[in-house]
């Protein structure tokens, strides 16, 4: 049986191919989109859905070109997106303006507005996603888009998140009871809760706004987890991306938690999926309870049954990208080499707060710090550092989420960086002080179609079908000799997160000090070690 899972991220959409008796990956295809940016508000970032379909069509044709099948043999499609990506629609469920895009950081207020009121009512459903609202998220969103857009709001009919308006829009469904309304992004974006009722209260929106009168009605649908079939591919979809008519298209969910999914993660792995920024999911048993600084925790949002966990950090690669640019270099070039520093032997400590912090601290309004400069540091150094402080962030989130109660069976690097980036998989590992499992190769789009597979009946739930589709794993172990420095370097790190961040105590004088003895023990030093 062939299934497709499609991929939509900020750039491009791409199409894999696999067969589900023996996880073979037949062909794939890909297609890009543009991100529309404006010079006169930085905070803008939109996209417009019949660009991403027309792109979808091109990768699908493409991918089924170059497998050499009839499309007519997939037997299911299943898509995951960015998220909060939110289009406002009419009644026809057609766009009234582009999506806010996942970047699109313009509901500012609009988010600070529904944290304070959410704060003063003691709403549960606030707990649940780390106690802020972000402005990244879908209600913050809609308001924004009716406060600015006042000669819309007549026509305003449903807001839809990107992976639930691809669904309807490829399934041909045009009535409001009929959406379907992705468990993950709801649960993870829109504060909705079984536990609650569904969607927060519509008292408490109409408290943060009148413009909200009504909302959640017009939010109604049919919220589902992703083993659900959304409905059947439309003749008129079928002919476009050359496929058959018919074929069900399950519930889609966000990339970041299918990309979890597709690379092997199970109840009990955190998996920092790293990429420009880096979404970090866990699975934990139900009857988790809500952690302070994790962007959520949602019931059936990744795995049917158990309780999805999402944290992140809001740039990573971009981080790598923008010290490389700095010094004219590329990224792979300033890594070369690095792998005999000992922990913290540039002598520098980097906050990689370039673009906030998304957890566990929550606070957009920060920026990078970093310490311990010299007249001989040089741009390597500096990548050096980023990487350890986001290893050290991550064991951050990583103890933070086991706070909550997480027997952490593995840790696994998901995502594109981790395949072509050892040096930062092994500080990971060092770091954190346990085994990082890395997939031997890339799963960009294997958990759609792990998705897909079980939508097609291939098997009888993800975890079957993961074990016939995801790849196998490399190890990076912690290297011993590196274990008693990052212990050090972390105490450092941890005091300056929080001190910054925070404004808990430091002993600011000691600081400095510390990283010139690191710095002045790295150029006496190299260790070696770690892959197995």
């Amino acid at each position: 049986m062939i299934v497709a899972g499609v991929d939509f991220g900020t750039l491009s959409v791409r199409v894999t191919l696999m067969q589900t008796t023996d996880g073979a990956t037949l062909g794939g295809g890909t297609a890009g989109y543009p991100l529309k940016r404006s010079a006169t508000d930085p905070l803008l970032g939109t996209q417009s859905h019949d660009d991403q379909m027309q792109a979808l069509v091109q990768a699908m044709r493409q991918a089924v070109a170059s497998a050499g099948i009839d499309g007519h043999q997939v037997a299911a499609l299943a898509c995951d997106t960015t998220g909060s990506s939110v289009v406002m629609v009419d009644a026809r469920l057609q766009p009234l303006a582009d999506y806010y895009l996942w970047c699109d950081h313009r509901a500012h207020a609009e988010a600070a507005r529904i944290t304070e009121i959410a704060r003063q009512m003691n709403l549960p459903a606030l707990d649940w996603c780390g106690g802020t609202y972000s402005h990244e998220w879908g209600y913050a969103k809609v308001l924004h888009f009716l406060r600015h857009n006042p000669d819309l709001r007549p026509r305003f009919a449903t807001a839809l998140e990107h992976c639930d308006m691809v669904a309807a829009t490829l399934c041909g469904i045009r009535d409001l009871d009929d959406l379907p309304r992705s468990i993950c992004a709801a649960g993870h974006k829109w504060m909705y809760g079984a536990a609650w009722g569904g969607l927060p209260s519509q008292q408490f929106l109409s408290r943060v706004d009148p413009l909200l009168d009504g909302i959640n009605d017009k939010l109604r649908g049919r919220y589902l987890t992703s083993d659900a079939v959304a409905g059947h591919l439309s003749a008129e979809w079928a002919d476009r991306l050359g496929l058959r008519a018919g074929i069900p298209v399950p519930v889609g969910a966000f990339d970041a938690h299918w990309d979890a999914l597709g690379a092997g993660g199970a109840p009990g792995d955190i998996v920092n999926v790293v990429g420009t920024s880096t979404c970090i999911i866990a699975m934990a048993a139900p009857g988790f309870q809500p952690v302070p600084g994790l962007c959520g925790v949602v019931p059936g949002s990744v795995l049917p049954g158990w309780t999805g966990i999402e944290a992140g950090q809001s740039a990573t690669g971009d981080v790598f990208e923008a010290i490389a640019r700095r010094a004219g270099h590329d990224v792979a070039t300033l890594c070369q080499g690095l792998e005999a520093l000992p922990p913290g032997g540039s002598g520098l400590m980097r906050l990689n707060w370039d673009n906030g912090d998304r957890t566990v601290l929550v606070r957009s309004d920060l920026g990078a710090v970093t310490l311990g400069w010299d007249l001989n540091h040089t741009a390597r150094d500096e990548m050096h550092a980023a990487i350890e402080g986001m290893a050290m962030h991550v064991r951050i989130i990583t103890q933070r989420i086991e706070s909550g109660g997480l027997q952490t069976a593995r840790i696994v690097n998901a995502g594109g960086i981790p395949q072509r980036n050892d040096l930062l998989n092994q500080i990971y590992a060092d770091v954190l002080g346990r085994p990082v499992h890395v997939p031997a190769f890339s799963p960009t789009g294997t958990g759609s179609c792990v998705a897909a597979a079980v939508a097609a009946g291939a098997f009888a739930d993800f975890q079957a079908a993961q074990q016939a589709l995801c790849p196998p794993m490399r190890i990076f172990q912690p290297r011993p000799q590196a274990t008693d420095g990052y212990e050090q370097l972390f105490a450092l790190y941890r005091a300056l997160y929080f001190g910054f961040g925070e404004g808990r105590a430091v002993d600011l004088g000691t600081v400095l000090p510390q990283l010139r003895a690191f710095r002045m023990a790295g150029a006496a030093t190299a260790i070696h070690g770690g892959t197995a």
